[in-house]
Parts: structure tokens; sequence; C-alpha cells
């Protein structure tokens, strides 16, 4: 397995993306605290099942290359700060232009997965993108965005934490409601667990459900890229 830092040029300009294996490729979208080494672990784990894996750095235009953790107030504060100055439309366009890139680099479809606030963009993507198959897992907000569910065409799955910090129970219902009965949508609900449960290291990290939910995800892109 080959692992590098690549260069991705999108309609805004260049920005840096963490790249690993070879094959069909698969666009993994950032949690709040950057390219950082759980994001990069997803990338390895990825490409060891023989996929092309691509991370794109979504927070470059405030502050290019940040790699932080959870594990302190102070980087939580940080992350939470860069999320409150991230611009979701530009970082779509990123995203975007990373498909785009994903599918010529790699050998056949392209898929994205996306945790926390790579959740919601995950979500995005599926409305907005040319991606074949998109997983999210507990993302954030997506309740405010269900007006673009009628653009999703393609295979999307998501896991949702039922005592989700960030995901209120009235924001779950929502998402529900409105994408339960979506042609191209699959939902898996995870009823005791918080969020970020299946962040390896976090402080609500779950094996049991983080393992159901990975295996889940990866028949999904097998079946829809393979």
């Amino acid at each position: 397995m080959s692992a590098k830092e690549i260069t991705i040029t999108g309609p805004d300009g260049q920005f840096s993306a963490y790249a690993a294996g070879s094959g069909p490729a698969i666009v993994v979208l950032q949690e709040i605290f950057g390219v950082n080494h759980v994001m990069r672990e997803i990338c390895d784990d990825l490409a060891a099942q023989g996929w092309l894996a691509i991370c794109p750095d979504l927070f470059w235009r405030i502050e290019p290359g940040i790699q932080i953790t959870d594990k302190t107030d102070a980087e939580w504060k940080h992350a939470f700060d860069l999320f409150g100055k991230f611009d979701i439309e530009a970082g779509l366009r990123d995203i975007a232009a990373t498909v785009d890139h994903a599918r010529r680099a790699g050998t056949g479809k392209v898929g994205a997965v996306g945790y926390c606030l790579g959740g919601q963009l995950a979500y995005l993507t599926a409305c907005r993108t040319d991606a074949d198959a998109v997983v999210g897992y507990y993302g954030v907000n997506i309740q405010t965005r269900l007006d673009e569910a009628a653009n999703i065409t393609r295979p999307l799955m998501l896991h949702i934490a039922g005592q989700d910090e960030f995901v209120p129970p009235e924001a779950q219902a929502k998402i529900h409601a409105a994408l339960d009965d979506h042609p191209h949508v699959m939902i898996h609900d995870y009823p005791e667990r918080d969020h970020a449960f299946a962040r390896v290291g976090g402080a609500h990290y779950h094996a049991g459900d983080a393992d159901l939910a990975n295996t889940r995800t990866r028949a999904f892109f097998q079946q829809n890229l393979g």
C-alpha cells in the first residue's frame, strides 16, 4: 500500500489531500479535526481493502494542513472554531473537485464516506455530485438540508447515533420522516450510541457498533462500486 500527499486543483485554487492505495476510489470527508491521524487511518484501512482512498483538506482556506485530536479542551475549542469558520458551499466545491480527481485517478466508480461534519457533507455530496455511492456517519445538521433530498439519484447510506449529543431526537425524527421512503437512501440506527461512536480511541467509541457500521459500509461499497 502506498500513501502520499497529493495536490488537487479546484475552482478556488489548489489544496492538499492524503491518498492511499489503488483501485476504485473512495473520497473520505473529514471531521472537524482536519486530515488527522484518525482520517489517515481510515484511508489506510480502505486502501488495505483494495480501494484508492483520498481525504481532501477541506479547511485549507482557514488553516491548511491542520491536524488536531479530540484529547484536550484546547483542541476541541480549536476544532469548533474551525467548524464555525468553515464555508460549506466552498467545501462542496472542493469535494466535487476531489470526486472528479478520484474518477480520473482510480480504476472505476467513485464513492464517498464522511464523519461528523463530513457526515453532513456526505449527505450533500449525494445531493450535489455524481459520486456513485455515499456513506455518512452521524452527520450533523442534515435535518436543515432535507429540501435537497429530491436530488439524490444514487445510493446513500446513513449511520445515525440514537443518543447523539449533536443530533437531538427531533432532528433524527425529521431525517427519518424525509428519507425513510426515499428509494436511494438506507438508514441504520444505533439507539444506544452517542456521536462519533466509530472514532477509534474517542470518548464514545463502541467497538461492537463501530464494527457493525463499518461492515455495513464495506458491503455497501462492494455492492455499489465493485
